[in-house]
């Protein structure tokens, strides 16, 4: 089963996280991300998928959280450059459909799990549940459960669910790396603004974010709760400083690139009685006039 890589940004296993404590600005590191550097993730990441498809037997799961304005779209776009389209699959996960509030909170996302052989992406997730949802418990009112909600345990219970089906695709082949973009509230805001003050922005700015902003603490300590109980060696929650956002998009492509790489990836060898067809197909080949 697969052991995450050890990193700078990789939240603990042992509960100890504290979002306060977690920088939103470049860190000295030594890993350039520009020019060179940037093209060799590129081409790092576009032979590890290729590998990946031949291989079948892994699938790898990419799940992006944030606040808004972080950029997750950006860097979900930047780092997946290069790769084959064919072998990778986004998806957005926002207010719940009628179909899926007929099922259970984990339906939606499970329907969008990775074959083997090709790169998931989800674009906010299952975590939603905890973070938007804890933050608005109104919205449990929406979604048809059974019974009182008991709100001492409704977010521990749900937390256990997304933990243990993630230990369960783990054990069946999925790689799963969970990436929170962690941007300052400042740097939030003044994304928001330049949304607003440049014309071919404004398509990206929502009303509801800015009401979303005054809810700030409430979001941070949400996090904090999902990612020390989710993060785990088999499925573990990095933390990357979202401010520059260059920086994070290599940040995030290194440790994609780390973990594909850990697993030991190869080209399928073919057995005996197949590499005995090829001799065949070669020596006719090679007679054909």
């Amino acid at each position: 089963m697969f052991k995450a890589p050890k990193s700078a940004y990789l939240v603990p296993f042992d509960g100890s996280f504290k979002v306060a404590a977690a920088s939103t600005a470049p860190t000295t590191d030594g890993k350039p991300h520009k020019g060179k550097h940037r093209r060799q993730r590129t081409e790092d990441l576009n032979k590890l998928q290729r590998v990946l498809a031949a291989g079948d037997k892994h699938s790898i799961l990419l799940v992006f959280q944030a606040m808004d304005a972080a950029g997750k779209d950006s860097t979900i776009r930047s780092v997946m450059q290069g790769v084959d389209p064919s072998g990778c699959q986004v998806f957005s996960f926002k207010k719940p459909s009628n179909l899926e509030l007929d099922h259970d909170f984990l339906w939606r996302t499970t329907c969008r799990l990775p074959e083997r052989g090709r790169i998931g992406i989800f674009n906010r997730s299952q975590y939603e549940e905890v973070l938007v949802v804890r933050v608005h418990p109104k919205i449990l009112g929406y979604q048809k459960l059974p019974g009182k909600i008991d709100m001492e345990t409704v977010w521990d219970d749900r937390l256990t669910s997304i933990r243990q089906q993630e230990e369960h695709l783990a054990r069946n082949g999925t790689v799963i790396l969970k990436f929170w973009l962690n941007v300052s509230k400042d740097e939030q805001k003044r994304r928001f603004l330049s949304r607003l003050d440049d014309a071919e922005k404004n398509w990206k700015f929502e009303p509801n974010d800015v009401k979303e902003r005054r809810h700030w603490d409430d979001y941070m300590r949400a996090y904090e709760d999902a990612l020390n109980a989710t993060s785990r060696p088999w499925a573990p929650w990095y933390a990357i400083p979202a401010d520059d956002k260059p920086y994070m998009r290599a940040r995030v492509a290194d440790t994609i690139i780390d973990a594909m790489q850990s697993i030991g990836l190869q080209y399928p060898k073919p057995a005996a009685e197949n590499r005995a067809e090829f001799a065949e197909a070669r020596k006719e080949l090679c007679d054909d006039k």
